[in-house]
């Protein structure tokens, strides 16, 4: 019995330190499992905020891409999420849930529009991931959504550390956990600093860029108050499209870069406090504050300013080293001072802006500090711009006919000229606005060029033009040659050709009655593509003159090439006469002939003008001399007396004013 005892208390020990093993392990179970439960809780709920505050980033740099509908500003905000690999998906969307951007790391599923159920509860998750969603708001109102998943996998692969460390020290795996937070708080920080950074800082020259240089002339203007005052200088690069284009955009982010530390090298031997920033290509923009909260005069504000441009200027004017290449840059500086020209961000800018574009239209390689007329011009350039579109419609737009007169005829001496000596006409568009009245060609045709209503436009001088020629054939029996222009934007339309071989045929106006006319320097943009052009054109029966001759920088050998009928030598010239202009105009006279090259001398105003003209054997005039400009029946009208007995020996001008007009030398005679 005894032995049974002394068998059974082993027996009973081991069971009460399996028991107590078992309640131990039980313990330690159940409280590595309360920890590892409150762990979870505690990183997904970190988890949550992180995602929300990363959800907020987002949507804090989305305002103005919701505002706006920027579909590939949306798209770059959200790149930034490649910071963070835990977050596997992310979507921008409208207030009416329409999505405006997604992101998607690796394959992952694109997120979806949030329902009313996300909504309202802001935040969902599953057992693999973390979904939340965060409103945008713009004044007080939703203008639309950040959605923002993220993965639990590498939470689960923290907790399955957290239960082995638990199993072995419980306090190691507190401690570990806390490690753990505190490192995923850093990983946060850490991508928002670099959201932040992209959010203000251009990647290319390190300078703030513009959403950096709105925030910065904004607590600027602030620091300056009432007394002080603010240079706001704008510069933008001249042609620096060429270089990207010829050496690569590798070569021009070098050349951007270099231009950035030379400037920051003028503002800082400049002595103010100034700030360099990028604010788009080949943008730059310095805020320079002209004084703290001292008075100074608008005087000695400006000239610290327009300084501080010339000082600009002088520093590009020296070449940039890009390899083998010797670069030289040179830059159209616009300058706006506050208060004296504006008193918020946004005019001052549109003020320095205005002048900069006045600095490059003077020639480029200038600065001009801001008027108030050059609000009013860039006001008219606007309202011109804006209507010019609708005046095709409106019918708003006339031409005006020219004529061309022979000058190599036979006659009797200071006979007046007649309808047979009128070799053809040139098409001249004119367009009467309504409310601002006759706007001449040199204001709206530069216009309608950047713009690129150049194209319907000219399609609607040639079609129009071609069917007044018709018109005077049929219904008058004159036959002109008309003449209609060509921009540099038409000669690049690949449709030219086509286009108007169509309106020949619509208006029934034979080729050979038709000139087209392109100036020298758009005939040397691309010489290979408008020789083809200039053949398909010839081929077809057209009959084609360079313009405004003399101007350009043509070579004998190019000229030689271009299928070309005619020379009209600039008006530059014919006006110089008597004097420098004769040898020039002699000169091109007996060159265009050698090539067998008809000659118009534009711009001939006076008898003496015109006596050296058939001198020097010109075989075309046109200019006030003979007439203005006419519309189409002022024109037949004055067609028609130049053969009249009655006719008194004056010409009405396209104006309807009465001048004199010139006797002719008998060569003029009909």
């Amino acid at each position: 019995m005894s032995e049974s005892i002394t068998t059974s208390r082993p027996r009973l020990g081991h069971s009460v330190v399996r028991a107590n093993m078992a309640g131990a392990g039980a313990a330690l179970t159940i409280a590595g499992f309360l920890l590892i439960v409150f762990q979870f809780i505690a990183l997904h709920a970190a988890l949550v905020r992180d995602v929300h505050v990363q959800a907020r980033i987002v949507g804090a740099n989305s305002v103005a891409a919701l505002l706006f509908n920027d579909r590939r500003a949306a798209e770059e905000t959200l790149a930034a999420l490649e910071a963070s690999p835990s977050l596997r998906a992310a979507g921008i969307f409208s207030a009416l849930r329409k999505p405006l951007a997604l992101y998607q790391h690796g394959d992952a599923a694109p997120v979806r529009a949030p329902d009313a159920a996300m909504l309202r509860e802001s935040d969902v998750s599953t057992l693999t991931t973390l979904e939340v969603v965060e409103p945008v708001e713009s004044e007080r109102r939703v203008i639309g959504y950040v959605v923002v998943r993220s993965s639990l996998s590498e939470l689960y692969m923290q907790l399955l550390g957290y239960a082995v460390l638990t199993v072995s020290v419980g306090i190691g795996a507190m401690g570990l956990a806390y490690l753990v937070i505190a490192r995923m708080r850093r990983a946060v920080l850490q991508a928002e600093a670099h959201l932040d950074y992209l959010a203000h800082i251009d990647s290319v020259t390190e300078l703030p860029n513009r959403h950096a240089f709105n925030e910065r002339l904004q607590v600027s203007l602030k620091r300056a108050g009432q007394a002080g005052a603010v240079g706001l200088l704008l510069l933008d690069l001249d042609n620096f499209k060429v270089v990207n284009d010829t050496l690569g955009h590798n070569n021009g982010d070098r050349l951007l870069r270099q231009v950035a530390r030379r400037l920051n090298d003028v503002i800082d031997q400049a002595n103010l406090r100034a700030v360099l920033c990028r604010i788009g290509g080949d943008e730059f923009a310095v805020i320079a504050e002209l004084s703290g909260r001292a008075q100074i005069a608008e005087a000695e504000a400006a000239t610290l300013a327009e300084g501080l441009a010339k000082r600009v200027l002088a520093a590009l004017a020296a070449p940039f080293a890009l390899d083998l290449h010797q670069i030289y840059v040179t830059a159209s500086v616009g300058v706006s001072l506050y208060p004296h020209d504006a008193r918020d961000v946004q005019v001052l800018t549109r003020n320095a802006d205005t002048a900069m574009y006045h600095a490059k239209n003077r020639g480029k390689n200038a600065a001009a500090s801001f008027t108030s007329e050059m609000d009013q011009q860039a006001r008219r350039r606007l309202r011109v711009e804006a209507d010019l579109r609708r005046a095709l419609d409106r019918e708003e737009l006339l031409l005006a006919y020219q004529p061309q007169v022979r000058l190599r005829t036979e006659g009797a001496h200071d006979a007046p000229i007649s309808k047979a000596n009128v070799y053809g006409v040139e098409a001249l568009v004119r367009w009467r606005h309504p409310e601002i009245g006759l706007i001449g060609p040199g204001e709206f045709i530069a216009v309608a060029e950047e713009t690129g209503l150049i194209v319907p436009l000219g399609l609607w001088v040639l079609r129009t033009a071609c069917q007044q020629a018709v018109r005077w054939m049929r219904e008058d029996g004159i036959t002109l040659r008309v003449a209609v222009n060509l921009s540099a934007r038409q000669t690049r339309d690949p449709a030219l050709v086509e286009n108007v071989m169509d309106v020949l045929r619509e208006t029934g106006l034979p080729p050979h009655q038709l000139e087209l006319e392109i100036t020298e320097s758009v005939l040397m943009e691309d010489i290979e593509a408008n020789i083809a052009l200039l053949e398909s054109l010839h081929a077809a029966g057209i009959s084609l003159s360079i313009d405004d001759f003399g101007t350009g920088y043509s070579s004998l050998a190019y000229l030689q090439r271009f299928p070309i009928q005619k020379l009209k030598i600039d008006r530059s010239f014919v006006q110089r006469m008597p004097g420098d202009g004769e040898a020039i105009a002699g000169a091109v006279i007996a060159m265009a002939h050698s090539l067998r090259m008809q000659v118009v001398a534009e711009g001939v105003e006076d008898p003496e003008q015109l006596a050296l003209l058939r001198d020097a054997g010109c075989d075309l005039g046109q200019g006030y001399l003979f007439s203005r400009p006419q519309q189409a029946d002022a024109l037949l009208a004055w067609l028609n007396r130049l053969d009249s007995p009655e006719d008194d020996g004056s010409a009405v001008f396209a104006d309807g004013e009465a001048a004199p007009r010139a006797s002719l030398p008998s060569s003029l005679a009909g």
